[in-house]
């Protein structure tokens, strides 16, 4: 399933295989939440800018169009029209991010959809059936994500219980996948480990998921606040405590320079709103750093957003055209720019196990890492 084939410190280069295909790691994963990335780009489109792993929402898809319509239709993979590994998240960010419409008890959480008001119930088992009916690659365990900066005792007690979610979702997982009818039943399960930025929550917690014997682990509950160094040291803390042989998820994170330095502290899969989400504001990622294509400067700029940029957007446009279609908001402003954004991390997450595989990684952290993060 997953094996670790060099290291250069503590970064690894990998390969994992699952149903639908083979990923080289370190990967980007592309984020299509509602089973579709936001920008009008297709899964066609993913082929081209080089993505390997698209990641969909339970939650999102459970509320539209409904899981049981996905499950009809054949799955995931088959609706969307992407025939790659799928990853979807548990519902459980939503914990967090829908605080003001959620309770929270010991079976699960209760919802009111942001859609239409009307009640939702998600615990552990329907999280789980939920991505059964979904088919996906990987399958996330249902949590809870905790804001920061959070007191200790609720820490404490959340990740508690969010390891006795887990206990759950894995007699639920391995229950559904036996069930003749399932729609993929080599579903595989990621743990998520929690503990807000309590370093002693967060190793003890790594140490008991690590026992239930999931397909990979994740760290959840960062970049939702906290200073980066506080991210950080959290990864430090943990990534000792995580199993060798399994892969490893940083969830939700983050910009170019977040995703090298993750990958120099031993993570395997990344996951991020914000390349699709900055393009969409005309926020646009080079080599040489961030631009905002909305600027005067590039109204006559003939040049692509980046001249050693192999993406569809830089073949054939012009930096002057994509600051034009942005101040006449066309749509299709945004779907050229999300391709460019796409295409750059997963080019960089490309470059990232070139480097890893030449023993040049070091050199390409340090001269990287500070470069992605300036401003043009």
């Amino acid at each position: 399933m997953f094996q670790v084939l060099k290291t250069e410190g503590r970064a690894r280069r990998g390969v994992f295989a699952c149903a639908h295909g083979t990923v080289q790691t370190p990967v980007f994963m592309n984020v299509g939440t509602q089973g579709a990335i936001k920008g009008a780009v297709s899964a066609l489109d993913l082929k081209e800018i080089g993505c390997q792993v698209e990641l969909s929402n339970t939650y999102h898809l459970h509320l539209r169009p409904g899981d049981q319509v996905v499950r009809q239709m054949g799955g995931l993979h088959k609706f969307m029209g992407w025939d790659g590994p799928i990853l979807t998240d548990s519902g459980g960010f939503q914990v967090f991010s829908l605080s003001g419409l959620r309770k929270i008890k010991e079976e699960g959480v209760t919802f009111a959809s942001h859609i239409d008001g009307r009640r939702i119930f998600m615990g552990p088992e329907e999280s789980m059936r939920i991505q059964s009916n979904l088919g996906s690659d990987i399958a996330m365990a249902f949590d809870e994500c905790v804001e920061n900066p959070a007191a200790y005792e609720y820490a404490k007690a959340s990740c508690e219980r969010t390891l006795r979610w887990l206990e759950r979702c894995v007699a639920e997982h391995n229950r559904l996948n036996a069930l003749p009818d399932t729609v993929n039943p080599d579903q595989m399960l990621f743990g998520i480990n929690q503990g807000a930025t309590f370093p002693d929550l967060r190793v003890w917690h790594m140490k008991e998921i690590a026992g239930l014997g999931c397909d990979g682990y994740a760290i959840g509950g960062l970049a939702v606040g906290e200073p980066t160094q506080v991210m950080y040291d959290i990864i430090d803390a943990v990534e000792p405590h995580m199993p060798a042989d399994k892969p490893r998820y940083l969830m939700g994170v983050g910009t170019p320079s977040n995703i090298i330095e993750g990958v120099a502290r031993g993570v395997d899969f990344f996951d991020c709103v914000m390349p699709a989400r900055n393009a969409r504001h005309a926020k646009l990622f080079t080599w040489s750093g961030s631009m905002n294509i909305r600027n005067e400067k590039y109204k006559l700029d003939e040049r692509p957003i980046d001249p050693s940029c192999g993406c569809p957007t830089c073949r054939h446009f012009s930096r002057a055209y994509l600051r034009h279609l942005f101040v006449a908001e066309e749509m299709l402003a945004m779907r050229l720019a999300v391709l460019h954004n796409l295409y750059f991390y997963n080019e960089l997450a490309r470059r990232i196990r070139e480097a890893l595989d030449t023993g040049a990684f070091a050199a390409f952290r340090a001269e990287y890492t500070q470069r992605l993060a300036e401003r043009l």
